[in-house]
C-alpha cells in the first residue's frame, strides 16, 4: 500500500507546474460578471484572471510579446471555456499589457507564487 501512495504523489510532482515555469497561449479578456468562481464580486478594472486549473490566488506575471507590457494578476476565476485560449484577463489587467484593441493575443504567463 505505501508503494501505491509513494508512486501516485511522485505521479503528481512530475506533472506538477514548476512554479517559474513559463506558459506561452492565447489570451482574451472579459469586463462583465457579478461574481468570480472563488465568490470575489467581479471588479473589471481589478488586476485579476481566469484560469482553468491553477489555484485560487495564484499570482502570474502575464506578458505580452507583441507589446513588450507585462502585468501581475491574481487567479480568482475559472476559464477561459474558449478551445485554444490558455487565460482570461480582466479588463484591467487588458488594457496594461495592451491587449484591448485585438481582443485576443498570444501572451506568456510566469507563475510567481
Amino acid at each position: 500500500m505505501k508503494n501505491i501512495v509513494a508512486a501516485a504523489v511522485a505521479a503528481m510532482v512530475f506533472v506538477a507546474q514548476p512554479v517559474t515555469a513559463n506558459n506561452v497561449g492565447m489570451a482574451s479578456y472579459y469586463k462583465s460578471g457579478k461574481r468570480t468562481a472563488n465568490g470575489e464580486r467581479f471588479n473589471p478594472n481589478g488586476l485579476t484572471a481566469a484560469h482553468r486549473s491553477l489555484p485560487f490566488g495564484t499570482k502570474l506575471k502575464v506578458t505580452n510579446p507583441r507589446t513588450g507590457r507585462s502585468v501581475v494578476v491574481r487567479v480568482n476565476d475559472r476559464g477561459p471555456f474558449i478551445r485554444g485560449r490558455v487565460i482570461d484577463l480582466s479588463l484591467g489587467a487588458a488594457r496594461v499589457i495592451g491587449l484591448t484593441a485585438s481582443g485576443v493575443g498570444r501572451i506568456s504567463y510566469t507563475i510567481l507564487r
